[in-house]
């Protein structure tokens, strides 16, 4: 039964509303010792993520999907949190040296809600198509972001919703920096218990995953069958190998990594959000050049202001007011976008797996399966105008070329641990999946692009 609550304790945190948990509590200014997660949930760089979309174009294929990165990761810090709290009797067993749970709990909301604080406009499309070109991603400039412009809060935080931290107790920002990417950090050696946790954010079924998968399920209205994340939670503890699942929980992962593969096919990789994404190529990167004009770890402030809201009152004033006929174009291409003038029909489509090793057409990238295809046409037809889309996803239950994304399953029967590649449970989920699509302005050559796009395949 819980302890009963004074007024101090209702001055410690805010309750926010969450379709999924029915509240989010936040620590609150004053209502803790030291600075509050309520000051870092309203810094700019946090508020900014209010303004872009979780789904980067899928929000306009589907009426509902107005969620943000903002809601996602005060979702993800909660489930972070309370799945902290639950490993932290079987971390203390393996970690000794572990501070208190208060402190580790704190640390993993933290990393929940700032995990994608290093997101641009249109999220992931900005990392392929923008901070590809330095050889960055979100996750890079998430990490600028924790140790510069967050660090003095993060290390300012003394409590977590719950309880405060131990006396002598601190909150490094490098350790929220080291668990929202797998990437080595400069200059840094993890604790071995922090070490333990880094698959809560990182891993195959992570705080990350298991509330975008229902949280963009619920939005988006799509009916996506259970996932039992509670289950999960439960069955999960920390052994001598790391983050483990007990057998009992085992269907409740398998149902949600299906889940997960259902919503690339249903939402993540639906045809029309491949064809915006195919558009949306063409103007993106010239807008970016001109709206940050240059690596966004040299302009944080502008990276700063930079957010969807912004991105789109610019390009409506290019097309009205252009400051030149460049801006014109951009802002002639962003309206067709926005309109849903669409100029790439879907000619052809083919979906193929893989339960073991990924070979052949599986491994096939969109410039190789286009030149092959180009190379295979009749002569007279290798002018035609065509895009091709290969949208691939591993399930994750296993990783043919980590070993560390496969999951550790503790038997209980035969008291023995047992990865996911060798359960017939999980040999049921392709290893990598691969949807093949032909993107035309018409119908010319539509027979002939088929035909050879089903030789290509058939010869990888």
């Amino acid at each position: 039964m819980d302890e009963p609550r004074g007024p101090a304790e209702y001055a410690r945190v805010n309750l926010s509303s969450d379709p999924l948990y029915r509240y989010v509590e936040i620590t609150k200014p004053g209502g803790v010792p030291g600075k509050s997660e309520q000051e870092l949930i309203d810094h700019p760089w946090v508020q900014r993520l209010r303004r872009i979309h979780q789904l980067q174009s899928a929000w306009w294929v589907f009426a509902t999907a107005e969620h943000s990165r903002f809601q996602h990761s005060l979702g993800a810090m909660h489930l972070a949190g309370e799945w902290a709290g639950r490993l932290y009797p079987t971390l203390r067993q393996q970690h000794p040296e572990v501070p208190s749970r208060a402190l580790v709990v704190e640390t993993l909301r933290l990393a929940g809600l700032l995990h994608d604080v290093g997101h641009g406009p249109f999220g992931h499309f900005f990392d392929e198509h923008y901070l590809s070109r330095w050889g960055i991603d979100h996750e890079v400039v998430g990490r600028r972001i924790i140790l510069d412009e967050l660090a003095p809060i993060i290390a300012g935080i003394r409590a977590a919703p719950d309880a405060d931290f131990e006396p002598d107790e601190g909150l490094d920002p490098r350790w929220v920096a080291y668990l929202i990417s797998a990437a080595p950090l400069p200059d840094f050696s993890a604790p071995s218990w922090l070490e333990a946790l880094r698959p809560l954010l990182l891993g195959p079924f992570s705080a990350d995953n298991m509330d975008y998968v229902p949280r963009d399920a619920y939005i988006c209205g799509v009916a996506a069958g259970p996932v039992d994340v509670r289950r999960i939670m439960h069955y999960s503890f920390i052994s001598e190998h790391g983050l483990t699942l007990h057998g009992h929980g085992a269907e409740a992962l398998f149902m949600f990594l299906s889940v997960r593969l259902y919503l690339y096919h249903q939402i993540y990789f639906h045809r029309t959000v491949r064809r915006i994404d195919l558009q949306l190529r063409e103007v993106f990167a010239p807008t970016m050049d001109r709206l940050l004009g240059g690596n966004p770890l040299e302009r944080m402030t502008a990276l700063r202001r930079l957010d969807e809201w912004r991105l789109m009152g610019e390009v409506d004033r290019w097309a009205e007011e252009p400051p030149d006929e460049a801006a014109r174009e951009l802002g002639r291409g962003w309206a067709d976008v926005l309109a849903r003038r669409l100029r790439w029909r879907l000619i052809y489509s083919a979906y193929a797996e893989s339960h073991g090793v990924p070979r052949g057409a599986l491994t096939l990238t969109r410039d190789e399966f286009a030149r092959r295809i180009r190379e295979r046409l009749p002569s007279q037809l290798r002018s035609l105008v065509f895009e091709v889309d290969v949208a691939a996803q591993e399930s994750r239950a296993f990783n043919p070329l980590a070993e560390a994304g496969d999951i550790l399953i503790y038997d209980p029967l035969e008291r023995s641990y047992q990865r996911s590649r060798v359960l017939d449970l999980f040999r049921r989920l392709p290893v990598r999946m691969a949807i093949f699509r032909i993107f035309a302005p018409d119908e010319r050559g539509r027979d002939q692009l088929i035909e050879t796009a089903h030789r290509v395949l058939a010869e990888a």
